[in-house]
C-alpha cells in the first residue's frame, strides 16, 4: 500500500508559523467539509470506518497520534507529528487514528459532505468490498 504523506509548505518569521492550504495545489481534491478532534484520551481508538468515495487529508495541527491505514491486503502506521504534515486517505481504506499526545488536535479535509450512506462501518463488510474489487489479489491480513 503506497501511503502518499504531504509536508506543506510553513512560512515563518519572527511572528510565527503559517501554513495555506489551497485546492488542488495543497490538497488534491476541492475540499468541502472541514472538522477537527480534540481532547482525545490517549486510550481512545476512533474511526474504526472506511468511505466509499470520500478522500481526506489528516493533519495533527498540534500534538501528534497515530494513524492505522488498511486496504485490505496490508496494514500501516502513520505517525502524524507536526503540523506542516498530513497524510492522505482515498476511498476504501480503513483508517484507525489513536495514541493521540494530551494536547492533540487532528484536523480533517474532506473531498465531501458529511454522508452517512458513504461509511463502511463494519470491517468485514469492507474486507468483502475489497475482495469484489480485486478477486485475484491474495489477502495478507
Amino acid at each position: 500500500m503506497q501511503v502518499v504523506k504531504y509536508m506543506f509548505q510553513p512560512h515563518g518569521d519572527d511572528r510565527g508559523q503559517l501554513v495555506a492550504l489551497e485546492e488542488y495545489k495543497d490538497i488534491p481534491f476541492r475540499i468541502k467539509r472541514v472538522y477537527y478532534m480534540y481532547d482525545t484520551r490517549a486510550d481512545v481508538v476512533r474511526g474504526h470506518h472506511a468511505h466509499k468515495s470520500l478522500e481526506q487529508i489528516l493533519i495533527c495541527i498540534h500534538g501528534s497520534c497515530k494513524i492505522r491505514l488498511d486496504n485490505g491486503y496490508e496494514k500501516k502506521i502513520v505517525p502524524l507529528e507536526k503540523p506542516y504534515e498530513g497524510v492522505y486517505i482515498a476511498n476504501n481504506i480503513w483508517r484507525e487514528m489513536f495514541d493521540f499526545s494530551e494536547d492533540a488536535v487532528l484536523m480533517v479535509l474532506a473531498s465531501d459532505l458529511y454522508d452517512e450512506g458513504d461509511y463502511i462501518r463494519d470491517y468485514h463488510e469492507f474486507i468483502q468490498i475489497v475482495k469484489e474489487e480485486a478477486p485475484d489479489r491474495v489477502t495478507l491480513i
